[in-house]
C-alpha cells in the first residue's frame, strides 16, 4: 500500500532537462518557431495498470495546464481507475497509431492535425489520449466509409457497448477532466475522438 505522503511526492512536474531533450528531439519535439521546450513540462505520476498494480507513469504537457493535470491524475489513481499505459510517445518513435494501438495515455506530440497543415493541440501540450485503443477515433467520410485510428480500436467504435477503459459521460475521467475545463473530443460533431480531452489556454 502506498502511503499518502509518499503518493503526494510522487506526482510531480519539472522543466525539460538536456538528458530528457536527448530522448524527445527527432520524434516529439523538433525545433520550430510556435513551441519551445520552455514551454513544456515533464510529469511524473502513479497509475493503476490494467493488472491493479501500481505503475509510474511519465507524460509531456504544457506547462500552463501541468497542476490541473497533475490533480486529474491524483484523483483517478486514488480511484483506482485503470489506465493501461503510460509512457512518452518517443517511446514509439512518436507514431501516434502505434501509441494508440498499445492503448498508451499520452499527451505532447509535435505534430499536425491528421488530414490538415493545421496544429494539433497535442503540438502544444494541450492535449491529452486516454486508454486510446478504447476510446477511439472515429470519422465518416464522404462515400460511407469510417475511418478508426487506431484501426484496432474498430470494435469499441459502439459507444453503446459496455467494456474496459470506455470513456463516456458518466465516466470518472470524463467528469474530471471537464470540470477542470477540458473538452472532450466524444462531443464534436462531424467526428468523435473518445480519447481525446483538450484545453485552451488563450
Amino acid at each position: 500500500m502506498v502511503s499518502d505522503e509518499l503518493i503526494n511526492r510522487l506526482f510531480f512536474a519539472n522543466a525539460i532537462d538536456d538528458t530528457l531533450l536527448a530522448r524527445i528531439n527527432g520524434y516529439s519535439y523538433t525545433p520550430n518557431d510556435t513551441v519551445n521546450v520552455n514551454d513544456l513540462s515533464y510529469l511524473r505520476m502513479l497509475y493503476y495498470g490494467s493488472d491493479g498494480n501500481t505503475y509510474v507513469g511519465e507524460m509531456i504537457v504544457n506547462w500552463k495546464i501541468a497542476d490541473k493535470v497533475l490533480e486529474i491524475f491524483q484523483k483517478l489513481y486514488e480511484n483506482q481507475y485503470p489506465i493501461e499505459k503510460m509512457v512518452l510517445i518517443d517511446t514509439y518513435h512518436a507514431e501516434d497509431e502505434a501509441s494508440m494501438s498499445d492503448n498508451n495515455t499520452s499527451a505532447f506530440n509535435y505534430r499536425p492535425i491528421a488530414g490538415s497543415k493545421k496544429l494539433s493541440k497535442h503540438s502544444y501540450g494541450l492535449a491529452i489520449d486516454l486508454n486510446p485503443k478504447y476510446n477511439p477515433y472515429v470519422k465518416t467520410v464522404f462515400d460511407g466509409t469510417t475511418i478508426c485510428q487506431p484501426e484496432n480500436g474498430r470494435s469499441y467504435i459502439d459507444r453503446s457497448l459496455d467494456f474496459a477503459y470506455k470513456i463516456d459521460e458518466n465516466d470518472l475521467a470524463y467528469q474530471l477532466f471537464t470540470e477542470a475545463g477540458f473538452t472532450w473530443g466524444g462531443h464534436w460533431n462531424s467526428l468523435k475522438d473518445y480519447q481525446h480531452f483538450e484545453y485552451d489556454a488563450n
